[in-house]
């Protein structure tokens, strides 16, 4: 894990450094955009959940489990229950006239003990899965979005020689119970911030478990492509502006021969004093001051930003898909961000950009709005997501309400992007504010 830190702080130094360039002339960066193209009747436009956040009745996990000892994390309770209405949510999906219903297949919920399968959950996610069919769209299925069960987190999680195996057992029974269905694959959801995760509470090795979830990655991909000739199937990164090779590079670099699409998910800009700053103390150990830091709504968000996590693996893998996995704006239990950012021109200003991206020749596919409903944040309802908002902790109800997101995404959906002539709500950010040292050195103009 040490060693991925320094290499995170050379990063944050070179980011840092870029900073020399603003107020240089500029090299020359993309065109200006005269005029915006849609993105095509076959772009995949979707949504995204995953299965613990959101399902309610969460078996006993991992996830559970930390939950249960640590005090600061809010409990998960029924969270927008899910299991229960999502017929109905897949309805709401199908009709802002998405093509693509991201979930996740609980490990957990499948497998409660060693050797115990449970059908009446395979029946649950059958249904879920052949709901998702009949209206009109093609599901997303994730096959690890960071639980797992609770008697494999008693063996030792990632800690466990056998856990490789167990995995893939796993992967094993829901690809040959779904692969009929014709699904779009995700193997591991953002793979490094589930090793944080696990080291942090699961007492994992980094190293360790990074070669496994390699591993378990590609032998996913050799088993879904005997099972479904022609699948698409990937593991998507958690893209960090201004890092992104030192963050994600050496995954990506170990299953660069086993994606058949890749999946970004990108939600914020860079912030170089805090990136420093952490990096500083992450990887010297040292026990710096607290600083006080952004919260996930407090977090910049630069939508042009996106423009270059496209570039940035359209230069890594030449001609090879794109898919924004994830993709969204957190808010404050709902309330009016401080940035004065609504969901609507968010997502409108967002689209702007990855067609400026496609215009610039990526082989941009896919894009997923995260998440049709608010749910459970890693440790708090408070950062609200959804393009409907449900407002756990006051309404037993969990009332689906539309935020100004689901008419936007809908009008956005059926021209197949935002209109000849749309003009972002705000011009692109100093260059040091986005994705250094590429936000710098090949600049992009607005419209």
């Amino acid at each position: 894990m040490r060693s991925w830190l320094l290499r995170i702080v050379s990063a944050v130094f070179v980011a840092a450094a870029s900073v020399s360039l603003v107020g240089t002339p500029a090299l020359a960066g993309p065109p200006r955009a005269a005029a915006l193209s849609s993105l095509g009747s076959g772009f995949l436009w979707g949504v995204a959940s995953s299965g613990f956040q959101s399902e309610g009745g969460a078996p006993d996990s991992n996830w559970t489990r930390y939950i249960a000892r640590d005090r600061g994390l809010e409990p998960l309770g029924n969270s927008v229950d899910f299991a229960d209405r999502y017929q109905s949510d897949i309805g709401l999906a199908a009709d802002m006239g998405m093509r693509v219903f991201r979930i996740g297949i609980e490990w957990a919920r499948l497998q409660p003990a060693p050797g115990v399968w449970d059908q009446r959950a395979f029946r649950f996610y059958d249904s879920v899965v052949d709901s998702i069919v009949r209206a009109g769209m093609r599901p997303m299925i994730t096959l690890d979005h960071w639980v797992y069960p609770g008697w494999e987190a008693s063996r030792g999680g990632w800690r466990n020689p056998g856990m490789v195996g167990d995995w893939l057992a796993d992967m094993r029974a829901v690809v040959d119970r779904y692969s009929s269905r014709n699904p779009l694959w995700v193997t591991v959801n953002e793979p490094v911030a589930y090793i944080r995760n696990e080291v942090r509470e699961g007492g994992a090795d980094a190293d360790r478990m990074l070669s496994e979830i390699v591993d378990v990655h590609n032998a996913s991909y050799d088993y879904i492509h005997s099972k479904q000739p022609g699948a698409r199937v990937t593991a998507n990164v958690g893209y960090v502006a201004g890092a992104e090779d030192q963050v994600n590079g050496a995954f990506v670099d170990r299953i660069a021969a086993r994606l058949d699409y890749v999946g970004v998910d990108y939600y914020f800009g860079f912030d170089p004093a805090q990136s420093l700053y952490g990096a500083i103390g992450r990887a010297t150990g040292s026990a710096l001051p607290t600083l006080p830091g952004p919260r996930i709504w407090e977090m910049p968000l630069r939508t042009e930003g996106i423009y270059y996590a496209l570039q940035h693996y359209s230069r890594r893998f030449p001609g090879k898909p794109l898919y924004v996995v994830e993709n969204g704006m957190p808010t404050e239990n709902g309330r009016p961000r401080g940035d004065g950012y609504t969901r609507s021109d968010h997502l409108r200003d967002t689209v702007y950009w990855l067609q400026r991206a496609k215009a610039a020749g990526t082989n941009l596919i896919g894009y997923n709005y995260w998440s049709l409903t608010d749910n459970y944040e890693w440790g708090s309802y408070t950062p609200r997501f959804g393009l409907y908002t449900v407002d756990v902790r006051t309404d037993p109800s969990l009332t689906r309400r539309p935020t100004d997101g689901v008419g936007a995404y809908a009008q956005i959906v059926a021209a197949g992007g935002v209109p000849v002539g749309y003009r972002p709500t705000r011009a692109p950010a100093l260059c040091i504010f986005v994705d250094p040292p590429a936000s710098c050195l090949d600049p992009v103009v607005g419209p």
